[in-house]
């Protein structure tokens, strides 16, 4: 089989040759374009500031109050003005700094090793990670608060050294290492435990208790909540059952029967209170 072509005859296998070589050069120009997309996926960029406090690298720093273009190792006092990690300058693809002296480089996105801690526990591949009670070391964040990253590798015990530090609960004992995290500042909020207790009664009992309280507890004051509500209506209906019965049966005896009204009233007053005072106790001290 043949078929015409401008430049004469061309055999069909050679037509199909060209064609797969079309194929192929396609393929490859948009491998070509694709690799520059990826490599300005993870470009490290940095900022210049001005610091007073001496920062390694790899600290996370927050920026100071009342200030644009100054930072300070970052703290769980400052979490709230995470904005970067230190770096070397030559380790930057593009860097942004003024002409004043005495500056650092902060990058502001890109994977950067950063100093990390397991005072919240075990730093894994995918964990948000925070500042720490250790200026310019970050920990797993384990409740809202303001991350600097996504960890990229875990804390272990060939990338950390023992170290410790105080605070108003004395000291403490820890593991300090460098691990490769994500660079992306955001909001970390913490998912509620599935439990079977409805968010809505659990924020309820927090909110009676002042503090977070576990499902025990919440079942106990519901049980609690429950049976003075059943003890209750039963007063009640037997006080407006008798009362109802009295009058009809005597007129005036009207008196004696709002005496046994107030009467009846403060039980159940006293009742409530006792079960609430109940309910608080069990919410706030288990």
């Amino acid at each position: 089989m043949v078929t015409k072509s401008l430049g004469g005859i061309m055999l069909a296998s050679e037509r199909t040759w060209l064609r797969s070589k079309k194929f192929w050069l396609a393929i490859l120009t948009l491998s070509a374009l694709a690799i520059p997309a990826s490599a300005m996926a993870i470009t490290t960029i940095s900022q210049g500031f001005t610091t007073t406090d001496k920062v390694a690298v790899g600290s996370i720093v927050s920026i100071k109050n009342n200030t644009t273009d100054e930072v300070k190792a970052a703290n769980t006092d400052n979490a709230s003005g995470i904005y970067g990690v230190v770096i070397n300058q030559d380790n930057a693809l593009l860097a942004l700094s003024s002409e004043q002296g005495s500056q650092i480089q902060v990058a502001t996105s890109g994977v950067v090793q950063v100093l990390v801690s397991d005072i919240n526990g075990s730093l894994n591949t995918g964990d948000e990670v925070t500042a720490s009670p250790i200026n310019g070391v970050g920990m797993k964040a384990t409740s809202n608060s303001k991350v600097i990253g996504i960890a990229q590798g875990p804390l272990n015990s060939s990338n950390a050294s023992p170290e410790t530090y105080t605070d108003k609960s004395g000291k403490h004992s820890v593991h300090v290492g460098s691990i490769p995290v994500l660079i992306n500042v955001s909001y970390y909020y913490k998912q509620p435990d599935k439990t079977l207790i409805p968010s809505a009664l659990q924020n309820v009992a927090n909110a009676f208790a002042g503090k977070n309280v576990s499902a025990l507890p919440i079942l106990i004051s519901m049980g609690i909540f429950i049976i003075t509500v059943v003890v209750v209506a039963s007063i009640v209906y037997s006080m407006i059952k008798s009362s109802i019965i009295s009058v009809g049966r005597n007129p005036m005896s009207q008196s004696a029967i709002y005496r046994d009204l107030i009467q009846m009233s403060a039980l159940v007053v006293g009742i409530l209170a006792v079960a609430v005072a109940a309910i608080y106790m069990v919410l706030s001290k288990f």
